[in-house]
This record gives C-alpha cells, structure tokens and sequence, in this order.
C-alpha cells in the first residue's frame, strides 16, 4: 500500500500521491550551474527518458519549466512554422486546450470537434487530411482525463504517418504508465510531465523529439521562455544547463521517481499496476451501484468517470467530504453534459489502497441511509 505519512490518497489525475523517498530527494539544495546537478541530474534525466519513449534512434529530449500545459504550449508554438496548419484532434477538455492555444497563438489550425464521448474515426480523419492539403501537424491527447477515455492511438499514428503529416501527442497523463514505442510508431513530437505516471512532483514538463525536426525549428518560437528550440539548444551545448532558473528540487525528485519506475519493473509493470487498479475500482464501484460514464473498452488505466447518484440528497461536496475526511481525495466531473465525478488510479496507489477506498465509499453514502430513514419517518 501507499505510504501513510501522507495526510490522504490522492486519487486524481495529477499531482498525485508520491512516495516518501520521492519527496525526500527534495530536501537537498543544488546549483544550477554545478555539474554534479547539470550532467548528474538533469543529463541523465534527458537521456533516460528517451529510452523509455523508444528503442529507435534519433530522438532527443528538453525539460521546459512550468505546467504541462507550458510544454504543450511550448511545443506547438516552436515546431509549427507560419505556413504550417495543425489539425487538433479534440474529444475533451485537454484537446479543447490544444485548439485554445493554437488560436491565441494565431496558428493555422482545423479543430476536429467530437464531443467528450467519442474516439476519433480514422476513416474520416484519413478524408479530413486528404481534403485539406495545407495541414502539416495533427495533435491529439492520448489519455483524455476529462472523461477517462483511451484515444486509439496505433491507428492514428499510421494514418497520419501514411498522410505525410507532424504527428504530436499529448501524453500527458499516459508517458510512463502505457507502454507505447514512439519511434515505432512514428511519433515525432511527445509531451509530458513530471507529475504524472513517472510518480514526481509538479514543476516542469518534457518533451521527446524527432532530433532531425526539432533541428529545423530554430526562430520559430512564438515566446521567449516557451522557446523549445531554444532551450534544447542550450541544454545541448552547456551539458545539461537550462536558459533560465532550472526548478532544481523538482528535478530531483523526478531523478528519484525514476529510480522507483525502474526499480519497480519499468513501465510495464507500472501499467499492470495502473491497469489492476482501475479494474479493482470499476467493479468494486459497480457492486456499490456506481455506473462508469464510459463503455468498458474505453476506459483507460489512469483514470475512471463514474455518473453521480440519481438521488435528490446526493451532494457532490458532501461526498468528497466524507471521503477525505477518511483519507482519500477524488475528483469532480470535467463532462460539459454529464454529472459526474472521477477516481484516479496512478501515483502511488495499489490495489490494497482502491480495496480501502471502496470500503470508504460504502460507509460514504450518506444518500442511501438518508433515504431510507425518511422512509421509515414516512
């Protein structure tokens, strides 16, 4: 199980419960400009997590301060050049935010809207790139916590491999919990952060790069510090240093996280965990009487949607009351037409903690008893 320093479970998409070794690794001071923490840390950090993206060559990696959402940012204002246009494959709250930066941005760009509750249909994402030839980058999530929805994401890729096309992930909320080879399955651009599946704290967000595309992108960035090029650049040639202020205890940590991800197997064994949490949490959850929002073979491993009771005492903020008050953390719903709420099941967490947290969500329905005595007072 988790450990139980911790004042309650975190049971969200990101941050999340860390382990106590992982927080520990903060409590060490580092220069920003010593070698024991550039090539240390931070160089060893850019190569270990290529390995874990590919087995291919010619990828190179770029750590970028802030949210993940700033590495987001970072990329699709550095790679795209003026001419380029960006197809955003948007069934969620996180590819409604690919389309917001595109625009604000001034980014050429189609938003492919399909609702919260549908995959993309490759056929007609094959006839949306054939009928407009001026697109040359499509961006998805692969992992939409919004709703908790698995993207296919082999079938994109070859589609739009097969068009000619930039393809850029957003695997915010799957890198290091999914096994996925992104030089097999030509991925040119992935982001993530620290925060997620690799099990560290927030601060900064990474992204995996196609070396021979990344190279061509010099003077394109849309900002100073959100300069992807730029900062690869710099990290390239001063081994490891960043352009500005490096968020150096958070570094560490992710150092730390990514010990723990080898030690506990890689990133297979990860998904395992991830995979028989979630699992363990839908049925338990469907025993209580709680349905998923979504359809089974949608589901991802990291986070599940569930729809709110029909009864009138349900109380959203009462519930996460009660839960918290018991030791777990969950999170409301994010679906514009639906009410619901969402349990995640990264970080760390085990299938002991989702046994424990279904036994506090059956001493949690206040609902239920609530109904039941004014029954009886009837």
């Amino acid at each position: 199980m988790a450990n139980s320093d911790n004042q309650y479970l975190l049971l969200t998409p990101g941050p999340l419960t860390t382990t106590q070794t992982v927080r520990e690794a903060m409590l060490k001071d580092w220069c920003t400009w010593d070698d024991d923490y550039n090539v240390g840390v931070v160089q060893h950090i850019r190569q270990q997590l290529v390995a874990l993206a590919t087995a291919h060559d010619g990828y190179t990696s770029v750590l970028m301060q802030g949210s993940g959402t700033a590495s987001v940012e970072a990329t699709l204002g550095s790679v795209i050049p003026p001419e380029g246009k960006l197809l955003v494959i948007n069934n969620g709250a996180y590819g409604a935010r690919i389309a917001q930066i595109a625009n604000c941005l001034n980014i050429p760009h189609l938003n492919w809207s399909l609702g919260e509750m549908t995959q993309p249909d490759v056929n007609e994402l094959e006839r949306l790139l054939a009928a407009d030839p001026a697109i040359t980058h499509v961006a998805m999530v692969h992992c939409e916590t919004t709703t908790g929805m698995l993207n296919p994401l082999p079938a994109v890729c070859e589609t739009v491999k097969t068009a000619g096309k930039v393809m850029i992930l957003d695997a915010m909320s799957s890198f290091g919990g999914i096994p996925m080879d992104i030089g097999e399955l030509g991925i040119d651009f992935l982001i993530s952060s620290a925060n997620k599946c690799i099990q560290g704290v927030p601060g900064f967000g990474f992204v995996i790069a196609r070396r021979s595309l990344l190279e061509t992108c010099h003077g394109r960035a849309r900002s100073v510090s959100l300069d992807l090029y730029d900062q690869w650049q710099c990290m390239e040639n001063n081994h490891g240093k960043w352009r500005f202020t490096s968020p150096t205890h958070t570094v560490r940590a992710f150092a730390q996280a990514l010990t723990e991800l080898e030690q506990e197997g890689g990133i297979e064994a990860r998904f395992q965990r991830y995979r028989t949490n979630q699992q363990t949490l839908v049925a338990g959850m469907s025993r209580l009487g709680f349905e998923s929002l979504l359809d089974t073979a949608l589901h991802s491993p990291i986070i599940t949607s569930f729809h709110s009771p029909q009864s009138s005492l349900y109380d959203f903020k009462r519930f996460y009351d009660c839960l918290k008050s018991k030791g777990f953390v969950i999170y409301p719903g994010k679906v514009s037409d639906a009410d619901c709420f969402r349990i995640g099941n990264i970080g760390d967490v085990h299938p002991g903690d989702i046994q424990r947290l279904l036994e506090a969500i059956n001493a949690s329905v206040f609902w239920a008893s609530e109904t039941e005595t004014a029954g009886e007072q009837a």
